[in-house]
């Protein structure tokens, strides 16, 4: 009765339990043997509970959407070099042929028997179209998201929202019929009154005519990107947290305060990816730009006198009377605009990531 039970051998480095005299019944030790595996899984502690996780199968669906995704990205790579492959194949012997130099070359002529052509009118004419109808739309678009955002009740931003969205899907050769036809004499009396009271300044000079001009070219432009940079920015400004907008209200600063340190700050990557989307549209515009440009060749920094010309309008004249050389020289120019779309939406992707890389640092 009194005797103490001797300690286990494991008892005096912490352990609590001890073991009895007494002898187990038969087949206890089996008993427990069995019950000890029965509770372990693969790679488990042999505890008897709650062992590792079951391995992962060789072939689950995580692992396949995983290869699907990459197969989805590298096609996307391999089409993008397939069209420079081809672009370049196709644009070789048009380049061959030419007597002119093709980057500096203000002429258009391959169809003939010495061909002549050059790309310097058409890239000057394109990002100067690009770049104006940029700087006419963005600040525009921008009011215009801030308001539907931020000030407009919602039903009312909703619905406006909703009108510009549908400006998106009016096609181009629309806006073109439209500036031709229509936008084209108000456009005409404004370069008019300009070039009256500030032809001094040598992008408003000239002795006219005026009318289908870079401006009006621009003015097109700009009304076909602005949904496309309004509706993303809109969106990027409804992202800003809450508590970022509150504590600044709260430290005293006007809902216009609040925009300008809370609101532009946080979306500044997704304006800029607004912004080169919609240049990128401008790049690429043809059958607008094809209607209301001149159609002139000729490096001119003058924005209301008739003429302009950008590749993708060229292609769009010219294709149809082109013969193998002059269709060589159309997907040479192709490959310019290749080129400088790749260029920017690099560009653009690149300071989306340093940005991103500083917020992150700071955060």
């Amino acid at each position: 009765m009194g005797e103490t039970p001797p300690r286990s051998a494991h008892a005096g480095t912490g352990g609590t339990s001890v073991t009895t005299g007494h002898d187990w019944p038969a087949g206890a030790s089996a008993l427990v043997s069995e019950t000890s595996v029965s509770t372990r899984t693969p790679g488990g502690n042999g505890m008897g509970g709650g062992g590792s996780l079951p391995r992962a199968r060789a072939f689950g669906a995580e692992r396949a959407f995983r290869g699907l995704t990459l197969a989805a990205g590298a096609t996307v790579l391999v089409v993008i070099a397939a069209i420079a492959v081809f672009l370049i194949a196709k644009a070789v012997p048009a380049l061959r042929a030419n007597t002119e130099n093709f980057w500096t070359y203000e002429g258009w002529s391959p169809n003939e028997a010495q061909p002549k052509f050059g790309i310097g009118t058409l890239a000057f004419g394109t990002v100067l179209s690009s770049a104006l109808a940029l700087l006419m739309a963005v600040p525009v678009a921008l009011g215009i998201a801030l308001y539907l955002s931020h000030y407009a009740p919602r039903r009312l931003g909703t619905a406006l929202g909703f009108l510009i969205d549908l400006l998106a899907a009016v096609p181009s050769v629309v806006f073109g019929l439209w500036g031709r036809d229509i936008f084209i004499n108000p456009v005409r009396d404004f370069s008019a009154w300009l070039n009256q009271y500030f032809g001094w300044i040598p992008i408003f000079g000239g002795d006219g005519p005026f009318g289908k001009s870079i401006m009006l070219g621009a003015l097109v432009l700009a009304i076909m990107v602005l949904p496309i940079i309004t509706s993303l920015s809109r969106e990027v400004f409804l992202q800003t947290p809450t508590a970022n907008e509150e504590a600044a209200l709260a430290l005293g600063a006007t809902r216009w305060e609040m925009l300008r340190t809370a609101v532009l700050p946080y979306g500044r990557p997704g304006i800029i990816a607004a912004v080169m989307l919609g240049l990128g549209r401008a790049l690429g515009e043809t059958i607008a730009l094809a209607m209301t440009l001149g159609i002139t060749f000729g490096i001119s920094f003058n924005l209301i006198e008739n003429g302009g010309n950008t590749i993708a309008a060229n292609i769009a004249n010219a294709f149809g009377e082109a013969n193998d050389t002059g269709r060589g020289a159309l997907i040479a120019s192709g490959l310019v605009l290749f080129t400088i779309t790749l260029i920017v939406n690099i560009t653009a992707r690149a300071i989306i990531y340093r940005r991103r890389e500083f917020t992150e640092s700071a955060a």
